[in-house]
């Protein structure tokens, strides 16, 4: 992701729809993960994830590829470090969680991202992915944001088994939306991280969060998500 759109998105982070419904999504699988321990946050940008897992009681690595990303993030406070997800300078078995959300749609080869996750987690521990979903959704947005690809329920899955993981749950996420989305990515022009007025963002939120309440987690959605663990 270019340097612009990662100062963007912190800018927005604290206070848009989408990433703080993305931060209280996170905060809502960690209680299916187990006791806090040590977590690498793949691809932290600004950190906002990262704090997350601080605030319930991570020991939270951020780790990013840009320059201007760990910057922001070394600005906030926040333990970094500017590597590639594809060549993790971590020992193997050091981790006990990983997140990586929106990330590996970033990387040609995915799958041994996803095998960097897997080395570094010890056995049993587990991770936390986010993904784009669907090509028929691709729009300049992609492009101004430099995916790589949207997945499928069954590309995510092939990538993630390859790398020797256990997928435990996937599911997918931003079905409310999806054909607002749609509808906007096919009029885009570049990314669509903007800002908007409160009373947009105020609506967009409680349609975002009703989709905790809804059955809504196995229709198409804008995203999929998955939790998986390195077998013992």
């Amino acid at each position: 992701m270019e340097a612009t759109e990662i100062r963007k998105l912190a800018a927005l982070e604290d206070k848009h729809w989408w990433y703080r419904e993305r931060r209280a999504l996170l905060a809502r699988a960690l209680r299916k993960v187990g006791p806090p321990g040590r977590a690498l946050d793949v691809g932290a940008a600004g950190g906002g994830n990262t704090r997350v897992l601080r605030k319930h009681g991570w020991q939270p690595l951020a780790l990013e590829y840009s320059e201007s990303g760990a910057e922001v993030a070394h600005e906030r406070g926040l333990d970094v470090m500017r590597a590639d997800a594809r060549f993790l300078p971590l020992a193997s078995s050091s981790m006990d969680l990983v997140v990586a959300f929106d990330i590996i749609e970033h990387i040609e080869d995915d799958v041994r991202a996803a095998a960097e996750f897997r080395r570094v987690l010890r056995p049993g521990g587990q991770a936390l992915i986010a993904v784009p979903c669907d090509m028929r959704l691709w729009s300049a947005h992609d492009v101004a944001v430099s995916h790589v690809r949207r997945y499928s329920r069954e590309t995510l899955t092939e990538t993630i088994t390859k790398a020797g993981l256990v997928i435990d749950e996937l599911w997918s996420w931003n079905v409310l939306l999806r054909p607002v989305a749609a509808w906007r990515r096919k009029k885009s022009t570049g990314s669509d991280l903007d800002d908007l007025n409160g009373l947009v963002n105020g609506g967009l939120t409680a349609i975002i969060a009703a989709e905790r309440y809804l059955p809504v987690k196995s229709l198409p959605g804008v995203s999929l998500m998955l939790r998986a663990h390195r077998p013992d």
